[in-house]
């Protein structure tokens, strides 16, 4: 995938590397606060919130610590380069819808986050917060997705794969299936779907659970087709891998691989061949009218 040498969004904000912390809570800020109190007499809980406060102000600026290695650095590049993709495949599309549309906020973090909803972990991979409108990746999870891609051997050994190397596509596909989380935020979609899920048995939730994620997927077929018509982006075999990557990520693969058994009533993203066929879809189409997975 041809993806150096293009703009690169300015909403990444780079929380990896930006000072220890423990439980959430930040080891600078506790011993600006300690020092507060010790020689200056300043009450030391106000003293470790206006600290709290700059370091705050100084994670949203979207700028990369400076303690980044070159690897680290080229995930953020990628990141923001397809994160600037889905803004310019976006903004024409609610243009044409009579809306405006607000780009998320990317957040790229290291283990464990602080998000709009709530604290999350690596383990839970890339997830949409649509309280904060952020989309948060920890890029280890490339690394792992690679693993499972069969992807092996030195590769494994950097956050993202290098220009020519295999793999980029299925990243890019991951991060454009979050951004689809946010479109049906801003469309009004998700909260629907919320509403209903509630009036619901779990069953019939995840039913709709399922709907709502194989609308991310089109919305992503949406980006490459877009992203694609205005910079031929595309290499041989990147749509391979984005089908694969999309196979092993579906509900029946990953219980079968996990336990053996397959549960359909616990399906909450789609199985393999759904998952294929509506990024498919979106990738063929290009047309927002035709990723309705809730008829």
């Amino acid at each position: 995938m041809r993806w150096k040498g293009r703009r690169i969004s300015t909403n990444v904000e780079d929380r990896r590397g930006g000072g220890a912390k423990a439980g959430g809570i930040s080891i600078l800020g506790l011993i600006v606060a300690f020092i507060a109190w010790k020689f200056f007499g300043v009450d030391p809980q106000q003293a470790y919130q206006a600290t709290q406060a700059v370091t705050s102000a100084q994670s949203s600026q979207g700028s990369a610590p400076q303690s980044l290695t070159g690897d680290q650095k080229e995930a953020s590049d990628f990141v923001g380069t397809i994160l600037a993709d889905t803004e310019d495949t976006w903004t024409p599309i609610f243009q044409q819808l009579g809306m405006s549309y607000k780009p998320p906020r990317l957040v790229l973090f290291n283990g464990v986050v602080r998000s709009g909803c709530g604290t999350a972990q690596a383990a839970m991979g890339p997830f949409y917060c649509p309280t904060d409108q952020k989309v948060y990746i920890d890029t280890s999870f490339f690394k792992e997705m690679r693993q499972q891609m069969g992807i092996s051997g030195e590769q494994n050994q950097t956050e993202l794969s290098r220009q020519d190397q295999a793999g980029d596509f299925a990243q890019a596909y991951v991060i454009a299936h979050e951004v689809g989380h946010h479109i049906q935020n801003l469309l009004g979609i998700s909260s629907q779907v919320q509403q209903a899920r509630s009036q619901m048995s779990q069953t019939q939730g995840n039913q709709l659970s399922v709907r709502l994620e194989l609308q991310a997927d089109c919305f992503a077929g949406i980006w490459a087709h877009q992203n694609q018509q205005r910079t031929q982006f595309l290499e041989q075999g990147d749509i391979e891998e984005a089908m694969d990557a999309a196979q092993k990520i579906g509900d029946d693969y990953l219980q079968k691989r996990a336990t053996g058994q397959v549960v359909p009533d616990s399906f909450t993203h789609g199985t393999s061949e759904q998952r294929m066929h509506w990024f498919q879809l979106g990738l063929k189409s290009g047309d927002i009218n035709q990723c309705d997975t809730f008829k």
